[in-house]
């Protein structure tokens, strides 16, 4: 148990039966009134967020997670299978679960967030940038790099990206994997 005055970014509460990481806070202090934690609480099965405000001194049950490396080595039906970096044990995570899989090649590691207590997988997430290689992309024109317009591009994972037009196809680009947008060519 915690008191609500400890929550941080990341931290992880089950409220309701249900798991949430906290992802913002805000320690309030009205003029007139008690002190109280505005959070922005993260639902770990669903994604929803929701916020919720706790009184200074109210108990929470915390639960303890665990973050471990795992390399991703292939995709089996709907689950993605994932081996541990240490004890070379394999488990399959299902898609759901992993943020940025349409962005994810084989031999990239992941952080895989786990219940201590229960070694249940919650999720898995991917590095924020990953670099990718173009398979297609229609070519570029000679002066067409003076406007910021943008065309699909698919990448060695099967994905599509908006790509500006002076990319080709061949050309390694880096990708943030959690909203699937351009960030740069790599050299």
């Amino acid at each position: 148990m915690i008191n609500a005055q400890d929550i941080k970014n990341g931290t992880c509460i089950r409220m309701d039966g249900r798991l949430y990481f906290c992802i913002e806070f805000l320690h309030v202090k009205p003029g007139k009134g008690n002190t109280f934690m505005r959070t922005k609480l993260k639902d770990v099965v669903d994604g929803r967020v929701l916020e919720r405000r706790f009184n200074i001194g109210e108990k929470l049950e915390d639960v303890r997670v665990e973050r471990r490396p795992y390399q991703y080595l292939y995709m089996d039906g709907d689950d993605a299978i994932f081996m541990n970096q240490e004890t070379y044990e394999q488990i399959p995570i299902i898609k759901e679960l992993i943020t940025g899989v349409d962005y994810m090649k084989e031999g990239d590691v992941v952080e895989v967030v786990a219940d201590a207590s229960t070694e249940t997988v919650l999720f898995a997430e991917m590095p924020i940038k990953t670099v990718l290689e173009i398979t297609y992309t229609e070519p570029g024109l000679k002066g067409d790099t003076a406007t910021n317009t943008l065309k699909p591009a698919t990448v060695e994972t099967g994905a599509t990206v908006k790509v500006p037009l002076f990319i080709n196809t061949g050309e390694k680009i880096e990708i943030d994997t959690r909203d699937g947008s351009y960030v740069g060519r790599v050299r």
